[in-house]
């Protein structure tokens, strides 16, 4: 056999060996779940949020919070095929308690039973939807009293606030007063509701043998410095449930978030 047979043969059994191979790595995941953790880290700009620290905004006011919470809901995932999983509604909404997070600053939202695949981007709301909102208490089911118990339902309406962002601000005029951030929707006259939608910088593979991690960074900072800078002397220092200064915040929130990694685990 002279050395060019040699060879075609050699390469011919690579090629063999290198179908099987590729055969034996296509993974089944049909009817596969597994467990998937979102650790939400809040900052400010690129510091560490800590409470009472006092953080300077852009025009020269400054600001310190003493409570941060938000609504997270309707998480979805979406996988390397183009699908779709979404977490089940009745468990798919969460408090993202700066207080309640670990010594790292994570607050932790676990999912269970998340359809196994390679995933490519999240996406979730920022408070309560109106599908949601319209199923009335009966439809909320535990978690209406829990945001009662958390204080995240208006204490004069009905409804509940997406946000809570209690403090104090200061400006060239005043020093240390009241800042409360209690956006929320109005029943149908006024959705503060916000999509988010982030992809990942690498897929998220979701197995019955793994529990994938997704870090994502929130930047309070712009809350008041983002698509619109805000003035707390200008009346976003009591953001509650009026129709103009709301949509602003809300739309600066929808920002604040970015996957800053993910950990395949």
């Amino acid at each position: 056999m002279n050395t060019l047979k040699i060879a075609f043969l050699l390469m011919l059994s690579s090629a063999i060996i290198s179908c099987s191979t590729d055969d034996d790595n296509t993974e089944d995941l049909t009817g596969h779940k597994g467990q998937l953790v979102i650790k939400f880290d809040n900052g400010v700009g690129d510091q560490d949020f800590i409470f009472g620290t006092s953080y300077e905004k852009s025009n020269g006011e400054s600001y310190k919070l003493e409570t941060l919470k938000y609504l997270i809901s309707n998480i979805a995932l979406t996988d390397s095929n183009g699908k779709t999983f979404m977490y089940p509604t009745e468990d798919n909404v969460f408090i993202i308690d700066e207080a309640k997070g670990n010594n790292a600053g994570e607050i932790w939202v676990t999912l269970d039973n998340v359809d196994a695949a390679d995933y490519t981007s999240i996406s979730f709301g920022v408070g309560i939807d109106q599908a949601r909102y319209e199923l009335g208490a009966d439809g909320q089911g535990d978690f209406l009293q829990l945001a009662e118990d958390e204080g995240m339902l208006w204490s004069w309406a009905t409804g509940y606030r997406f946000t809570r962002f209690d403090g104090t601000f200061s400006s060239s005029t005043v020093t240390d007063q009241a800042l409360n951030i209690h956006m929320g929707s109005v029943g149908t006259s006024l959705d503060n509701y916000r999509a988010v939608s982030l992809p990942f910088p690498n897929s998220v593979r979701v197995r019955t043998t793994a529990e994938p991690q997704i870090h994502i960074k929130a930047d309070i900072a712009k809350v008041f410095d983002g698509a619109t800078s805000v003035n707390f002397m200008d009346g976003f220092d009591q953001v509650h449930t009026d129709p103009e200064t709301t949509p602003i915040i809300a739309d600066n929130i929808m920002g604040m978030f970015e996957v800053h990694h993910v950990h395949n685990n």
